[in-house]
């Protein structure tokens, strides 16, 4: 960026400075919607906390291992909501999600299973959802619905065989949770030995009396080598399906498909691209199977079981539904991150309020103000005219980062928080370094004799190397630290990293070049504006010397 002896055209390079800040702002102003506030984290903004309760088909508490896994799966959900700042965390056989802002019940949506399976619909084994009309299902008159395994039953009601009101009042009581847990595992049972029944009798049975508005103990909860008798997710329709002959995790890649008007396609829907071995299987079953129906089955839920016209032999297969672009995009990105190996009882999201973050911010920004006011009259008193061109390279450095962060905030939904903040207060003493390297190599130049303004490409040659080892050091720590950190951490890292980028950029673009248009002027270069009289009178001191020595060298 600078010409091996130091010299430089500085209004050309204040001239690529200022085209960079105008894209910069042109960028904010022009792109998204226009707002000039960075997106704050979940400690500065509040936002929601989702819990997610993790429990196993028999009843037992779940693996380490399983949490474990659950949570990486999660992880790369939220990641894949292109939200920063949020934390999936563990805690005990819970999975708790944090996002900032808004989302809610996106983050609510993390913790679907998500077991895809592929069913083949028995024939004429079908039949439109009716729950009003079928016997002994539906809560007639007078008559009482059970609660849903893990739901309380209605205030004042008492179902048969549960637990008594009183004790159900209790939820956080460890007795009626184990109690719960062993009502969801009997109901579990039952549900099989009806619906995943290899009876045909016992399968038309359970197909006539499943209520499909009832809450399902199978879902996500099924035995994918047997039967399954269950409804469609819209509730319009129930079917007998056989046991699966291909599973979701053959998947290699889901993604969310507008409207084909062409196609016949009038919604939104998901395509499913397999495997090599899925797509092997998928050709054979729909070779064999053409003018049958084939299930896909999320969470023990028939999505959609369209009609096999043709083999379909390219891998892919399309799931339609009653989907909108968000359901569709949702369910493409959990069936592309893969299933969970447990399920989640559905949580109840809450809200996280910001006035501790906001407080603490505030307390830092004081203290970040203060650290700059030091800086800055540390730099008028030692530097005088080059401090202020240091106090000006920081209010530039600091416009650019907002910038920055504006942007990144608007197309990959990076979010500052209080770690941030952190990362930043120490860049200022970073791009602190790089003027007072430039600096004291300046005065050394001048101390050597030499003038201001010869000092100046001297200077900036040899203070040029340490600036940019200084600051690849830097940034190298902060890369190590974002890719080994999680959490908050990773923020303080990231806008380390890019403060220190961003360093480099200030001091090359605009401090060298004011430094080198001030030692042209003739006003700027006085020792008086300078503040390097002093330096100045020991260089002279340390010219005279070597004259008188090269005199007496002479005469000798």
């Amino acid at each position: 960026m600078a010409s091996p002896d130091g010299h430089i055209s500085p209004r050309r390079y204040l001239s690529i400075f200022a085209l960079i800040v105008a894209a910069l702002y042109s960028l904010v102003f022009f792109t998204g919607d226009g707002s000039l506030a960075p997106k704050l984290g979940i400690d500065l903004q509040g936002g929601t906390r989702v819990t997610l309760t993790a429990r196993t088909t028999d009843g037992q508490p779940p693996s380490n291992e399983q949490l474990t896994q659950a949570r990486n799966i999660i992880e790369t959900r939220v990641n894949g909501m292109g939200v920063q700042g949020s934390e999936v965390t563990q805690d005990g056989s819970n999975l708790v999600i944090t996002v900032p802002g808004e989302g809610g019940e996106e983050a609510k949506q993390l913790g679907q299973t998500a077991q895809l399976n592929f069913r083949k619909v028995v024939p004429n084994m079908t039949m439109p959802a009716n729950p009003g009309a079928q016997p002994g299902q539906a809560p007639g008159p007078g008559q009482q619905q059970p609660p849903a395994p893990g739901q309380p039953a209605p205030s004042g009601q008492g179902p048969a065989g549960t637990a008594p009101q009183d004790a159900r009042t209790q939820q956080d009581d460890s007795g009626d949770q184990s109690r719960e847990d062993a009502q969801r595992q009997q109901a579990i049972a039952q549900a099989k030995q009806t619906r995943q029944s290899t009876d045909p009798a016992t399968q038309m049975q359970a197909l006539t009396q499943l209520d499909c508005n009832a809450e399902d103990p199978l879902r996500g909860n099924d035995d994918p080598s047997l039967p399954l008798v269950t409804c469609g997710q819209d509730k319009q329709e129930k079917f007998v399906l056989e046991p699966v002959f291909l599973e979701g995790r053959e998947i290699a890649n889901a993604s969310a498909q507008p409207p084909n008007q062409q196609s016949g396609q009038s919604g939104w829907s998901v395509n499913l691209e397999f495997k090599s071995g899925g797509a092997s299987t998928w050709a054979d079953f729909t070779s064999a199977n053409v003018n049958q129906r084939a299930a896909f089955v999320l969470d023990s839920q028939v999505v959609s079981a369209p009609n096999i016209n043709e083999p379909l032999l390219g891998g892919n297969a399309n799931i339609t539904g009653q989907f909108n672009q968000q359901s569709a995009t949702q369910l493409a990105d959990v069936l592309k991150y893969g299933s969970l190996p447990l399920a989640f009882d559905q949580s109840e999201a809450e809200t996280v309020s910001a006035s501790l973050g906001l407080a603490s911010m505030e307390a830092g920004l004081i203290a970040g103000g203060i650290g700059l006011l030091l800086v800055a009259v540390y730099c008028l008193f030692y530097y005088r005219m080059l401090g202020i061109l240091t106090i000006l390279s920081l209010i530039l450095s600091g416009a650019i980062v907002y910038g920055v962060l504006i942007l990144l905030g608007r197309w990959i939904g990076f979010t500052l928080d209080l770690a941030g903040i952190a990362g930043f207060i120490i860049a200022i003493g970073i791009t602190a370094d790089s003027f007072i390297i430039f600096f004291e190599r300046l005065k050394d130049e001048i101390r050597e004799g030499r003038t201001f303004r010869s000092s100046v490409p001297r200077a900036w040659v040899r203070s040029r190397r340490t600036i940019l080892s200084a600051d690849a050091v830097s940034f190298l720590a902060a890369a190590v630290l974002y890719v080994l950190a999680v959490g908050q951490v990773k923020g303080f890292a990231f806008t380390l990293g890019m403060s220190t980028v961003l360093d480099l950029i200030v001091v090359f673009l605009v401090t060298h070049p004011l430094v080198v248009l001030a030692s042209k002027n003739k006003f700027l270069s006085k020792p008086s504006v300078t503040g390097l009289g002093a330096v100045q009178r020991m260089g002279a001191e340390q010219r005279a010397a070597r004259k008188r020595s090269a005199s007496t060298a002479k005469e000798a």
